[in-house]
């Protein structure tokens, strides 16, 4: 067997060793792919990774660099800040998240899942049972009789891009290649987890030095086939309404400037995604806004006599289509453009699989002198003008005791940089800021809608913000979000991290009241009263909950408003603060909201006892009669 000069390190000493030295790279321009760690120690991990990381910590210099640490507050909320810095980085660089074992490493999973479902990379190290099993069973493990071998590390295993358990230090090598390439594939990216167990995370080994060399991971671009970049612009040549989809992948390829210059030389409408807004600008006068369930009458309008559907980097939610009832031609064709496959297929759509940049601006080539009719032209810049005035009306104030959110965000979309970044995942938000917001760069909107996470604001602001330190990150955040996972606000302010909360108090749940009453269920359960064990009372004296003083308790600077006008002057404050600030507004649970001529399933019971909810059955059975699922032979 050859000799190779090795270093005698434990597999948790090896690992962040590993880490620091490797990096991403594409377009010329190299990242260390690993910046910085969150960890919550326990024992799982305190003797394993967290003294890998004060070692590397006091004398970085064996290791290559440094490997920042970060202390969060929960493990969930660790893992939502390295998504949205992943998100913000364009993928290209993320965090890891080491835990403990047992309820440390659970609380995880859902994060696991949010990175997975919205394709951003992030790096997570729970810890496991002893692999000996000397201890057995370990302080929060739960035991199976089915198997040994089966910790509850195993439930990452759906809702992660690639899972391994590292019960010899042997095994770390070829593990750590394998989640390196998944994180840095466009197609395959999401989470990745490395289940260690923690009498192996304290482990010698000799590891040969080559591992802790730098290596540069390279970030690929798909390139364009020319049969299927043909076979996709024969379609587009030959319709009359055609409009494009464009998604997180657009933004992710870095290929905004490609989508403009398609957009001009054809005249195509493009719509957006809410992974996809601000690939183009809101001033383009191609661009017609959000499309599907929560999306612009102007774009709605369009696609449902859409003759082809050009989607550029979209995986197609159900929002995204309406529930299957967006795209109303029967005729209708679609011409997908994805990095990956399953994506491209769908719809029985002619599949362009490949970079979003590179096939942007082979299409724009291939489609020579193409472009629209005047008459569609005229008919977007019509829908366009007409979504202008009605947006303007959402974000003008309403005559009502409270101001409606649209006010809020019409304000900080007037006062907000391009460059800024606005943050929201959950509730009636994101619908209102799909429709509404008019993002003039492919940074400022950063909403994450494909997991619909709440709880996601607070420490996904810490997480862009950290990502793009010259950019003000503002999270608007709603009270019942809040109260899912306010704790990162003390990380925040422990890492002198500045960002701005904007809160709306409504006390309740505003989107999913609104979706209840309009299937038939009467808001139960959505609103925040005193009602004695009774979640029906609509009308119960409020609770006593501060969430101004709790927020304040944080740390945080608090700024409680009440009108529009004073929202404006907090805000400047906010800008001029160098500390995290929050701005509490009450808002009306009501609304109003934008209009909205789209759909969305949500299924309502075939029989009830309750009138409301028999009518809204009737309705139900009458909206589906739209729905299709876009096969053509």
């Amino acid at each position: 067997m050859a000799k190779f000069e090795t270093v005698r390190l434990t597999t948790a000493q090896a690992t962040i060793r590993f880490l620091i030295n490797q990096y991403s790279e594409r377009d010329g321009k190299e990242y260390r792919l690993i910046p910085g760690t969150f960890g919550i120690f326990g024992h799982g991990n305190v003797c394993g990774i967290g003294q890998a990381l004060l070692q590397n910590e006091l004398d970085s210099t064996p290791d290559g660099g440094v490997m920042e640490y970060y202390m969060p507050r929960n493990e969930q909320g660790a893992v939502h800040a390295a998504a949205a810095y992943a998100k913000a980085k364009n993928r290209l660089q993320t965090l890891a998240v080491t835990t403990s074992i047992g309820p440390g490493a659970l609380n995880m999973v859902t994060g696991a899942a949010l990175a997975t479902t919205n394709r951003v990379p992030v790096l997570l190290l729970p810890s496991d049972q002893f692999a000996t099993r000397y201890p057995d069973p370990v302080l929060q493990q739960l035991e199976d009789p089915r198997s040994l071998d089966v910790t509850v590390n195993d439930a990452f295993r759906c809702v992660s891009r690639f899972f391994d358990r590292i019960n010899r230090p042997e095994q770390l090598m070829p593990s750590l290649m394998n989640a390196m390439r998944v994180l840095t594939d466009p197609a395959e990216t999401g989470a990745v987890v490395l289940a260690m167990p923690q009498d192996v995370q304290a482990e010698a080994f000799d590891w040969p030095v080559e591992m802790f060399e730098k290596r540069v991971w390279h970030v690929r671009r798909p390139a364009v086939s020319e049969t299927e970049m043909a076979r996709a612009a024969a379609i587009i040549k030959s319709a009359k309404r055609p409009l494009i989809v464009s998604g997180g992948g657009t933004i992710y390829a870095e290929a905004s400037q490609e989508l403009r210059d398609l957009a001009s030389a054809t005249g195509i409408p493009v719509s957006d995604t809410q992974a996809g807004k601000g690939a183009i600008n809101f001033d383009h006068e191609c661009a017609v806004g959000g499309v599907g369930s929560t999306g612009a009458n102007s774009a709605n309008h369009l696609a449902d006599k859409a003759d082809v559907v050009i989607g550029v980097g979209t995986r197609y939610s159900d929002f995204t289509t309406a529930s299957h009832t967006q795209f109303k031609n029967p005729d209708v064709r679609f011409v997908n453009i994805n990095v990956k496959a399953f994506d491209a297929a769908k719809h029985a759509g002619e599949m362009v699989v490949a970079d979003a940049k590179l096939a942007l601006a082979a299409l724009k080539e291939a489609l020579g002198d193409y472009r629209v009719s005047e008459d569609y032209s005229r008919e977007i810049a019509s829908e366009r003008e007409d979504w202008f005035q009605k947006t303007a009306e959402c974000y003008g104030a309403h005559d009502q005791e409270l101001p409606a959110q649209t006010e809020v965000f019409g304000a900080l979309n007037e006062m907000m940089g391009d460059n800024d970044v606005v943050i929201n995942a959950a509730g009636s938000m994101p619908g209102d800021l799909q429709c509404l917001w008019q993002a003039k760069t492919p940074v400022q909107y950063h909403v994450e809608y494909a997991f619909s996470c709440m709880g996601y604001e607070i420490p996904a602001a810490m997480g862009v913000k950290m990502a793009l330190p010259d950019s003000e990150v503002v999270a608007i955040v709603g009270d019942g979000t809040y109260q899912m996972l306010p704790m990162e606000l003390a990380t925040v302010v422990q890492e002198n991290i500045k960002v701005i909360y904007v809160l709306l108090q409504n006390y309740g749940f505003s989107s999913i009241g609104a979706l209840s009453e309009s299937r038939g269920s009467q808001r139960f359960g959505t609103r925040y009263r005193m009602g004695a064990g009774n979640p029906h009372n609509q009308d119960g004296e409020l609770l006593p909950v501060d969430i101004a003083k709790n927020a304040e308790s944080w740390g945080l600077k608090v700024l409680k408003v009440h009108t529009i006008e004073e929202f404006r002057d907090a805000y400047r404050q906010a800008e001029k603060s160098e500390r995290a600030v929050m701005i509490h507004i009450e808002t009306n649970l009501f609304g109003p909201n934008p209009p909205n001529c789209s759909y969305w399933d949500v299924a309502v019971p075939e029989v009830s006892r309750i009138e409301s909810t028999q009518q809204a059955r009737k309705e139900y059975e009458e909206a589906l009669v739209d729905q299709r699922h876009y096969w053509k032979q």
